[in-house]
């Protein structure tokens, strides 16, 4: 942790930084680099690797001699103690190529949505897909601290490590495998049940003195993907009824095009159908239950389905099909790499595998540390797809590598180690998905983990 002095706490460095050092330990802070005067001056007070600096500029000049490796670095400091220069230093020194998530826009943009609640609505967030490549703890943290109701993974493990990390909330698993039962027991996960088959497979994992055990009951009412279907509810209750295992705790079902006014019709269809299944189980059934079944875009554009709960999903990320004017919203991440080498290629040579770039004129290429081992697809090869360069635009050129790929940055003025923008609030991942032709969701998800994930939050 890097921590600047504390001021205007109305407490004595002795409280405050002996209530700090506590903290750390408790939360297993392996090293700290203290910047400032005060908690300079009782540096005694803890108890694990310690550097102190009386300000940023002295740690700035120490900075070549320090050494960071391997580590997951909290940077927190007063305003007056310019702490954007450590996160700037400390993102250089990565070198490599890195997604920078800005936990403030996310927390904006759920509270945009909350904002487009009826009384009385919850609201699950989805983090499924290692949040949607966000980075599933940093995520789930931010939400649980902002009282969200229920979080939903896909699998059971992607719940599991949530719960060793600490993260309370209760969490749906989507796709319950029965290898996975006893472990989702053990750690209080929920699973969406959506057919005979995983429904009877689970009511006979449970042991016999098990009771009410929360579940979720998907419903398919158009997607014609997974769930349970109207010709299915007397099975479907003599089964619940004769169990005492199981109770459930939601009902849901999923819109196939709830963000285009070309699918409304089908979308109210959808709801129609939904609203009767969920009114004859809860009248069979005896007791309430939540139903959900808007997503991101249907939440502002079909607001008297949203019941008891509503899904948001890639709407935390800044992006809403639904919605032609997004300014509302924020943009969360952004995707920057960096220059290896900077070439010069004559007329008509090629450049990278299969001879595949050209530049008949001739020009300048800058080789970048992001291939298709990072999520930078194939497809964005030979001109497809296009970065910016100190701010420039520039054309892929040549095949995309597993770890590299080439740019024509013939004109611009381009040195080793210089940032390059794969994406950001200018150059969006809606462009990206337009330039391949598929979908926000895919270019989000696709960033590999080994991509380097740095957080912001003030």
């Amino acid at each position: 942790m890097i921590l600047s002095d504390l001021h205007e706490t109305g407490r004595t460095d002795t409280e405050l930084y002996a209530e700090i050092a506590a903290m750390l330990s408790q939360k297993e802070i392996s090293r700290l680099v203290g910047i400032g005067p005060h908690i300079k001056s009782v540096e005694e007070l803890f108890d694990l690797e310690t550097v102190f600096f009386d300000s940023t500029a002295d740690f700035i000049s120490a900075f070549p001699q320090l050494h960071f490796s391997q580590e997951t670095i909290l940077v927190k400091g007063a305003r007056k103690f310019g702490f954007e220069q450590i996160s700037k230093l400390l993102t250089q020194k990565v070198h490599d190529t890195i997604m920078e998530i800005d936990l403030n826009a996310i927390a904006h943009n759920l509270r945009y949505y909350q904002t487009q609640l009826s009384p009385g609505v919850k609201l699950m967030a989805m983090v499924k897909a290692f949040s949607y490549g966000s980075g599933s703890f940093e995520i789930a943290n931010l939400l649980q601290y902002h009282q969200v109701d229920y979080l939903t993974v896909a699998y059971a493990d992607e719940g599991i490590a949530l719960r060793k990390s600490g993260i309370t909330l209760p969490i749906m698993v989507m796709s319950p495998e029965p290898s996975a039962f006893e472990a989702m027991l053990k750690y209080k996960l929920e699973p969406e049940l959506y057919s005979f088959e995983i429904l009877n497979a689970f009511i006979a994992f449970l042991p016999q003195e098990q009771k009410d055990y929360p579940v979720h009951l998907k419903v398919d009412t158009g997607m014609r993907r997974l769930g349970f279907e109207e010709p299915d509810l007397p099975v479907l209750l003599k089964v619940l009824k004769d169990t005492g295992k199981l109770k459930v705790i939601s009902a849901f079902s999923h819109l196939a095009g709830s963000e285009d006014e070309l699918h409304e019709e089908f979308t109210l269809g959808q709801i129609g159908r939904f609203k009767a299944f969920a009114f004859v189980l809860r009248n069979e059934l005896g007791y309430d239950f939540i139903r959900h079944i808007c997503n991101t875009s249907a939440i502002t554009r079909y607001p008297d389905a949203q019941f008891e709960m509503v899904r948001l999903g890639i709407g935390l990320y800044g992006f809403d099909s639904g919605k032609p004017d997004t300014s509302d919203l924020q943009v969360v991440a952004k995707l920057k790499t960096t220059v290896t080498q900077v070439k010069r290629i004559a007329p008509g040579e090629t450049v990278g595998y299969g001879r595949r770039g050209i530049l008949p004129q001739g020009g300048q290429i800058a080789t970048v540390k992001i291939g298709y081992a990072d999520g930078y697809r194939r497809s964005f090869g030979n001109g497809i797809g296009m970065m910016l360069v100190n701010g420039k635009p520039a054309r892929t050129i040549g095949a995309i590598a597993m770890d590299m790929c080439m740019l024509d940055v013939t004109g611009i003025d381009v040195h080793t180690d210089d940032e390059v923008i794969v994406f950001n609030e200018e150059l969006t991942i809606v462009d990206l998905a337009a330039q391949i032709g598929t979908i926000p969701y895919e270019i989000l998800t696709n960033i590999s983990q080994r991509v380097k994930r740095i957080y912001f939050y003030e």
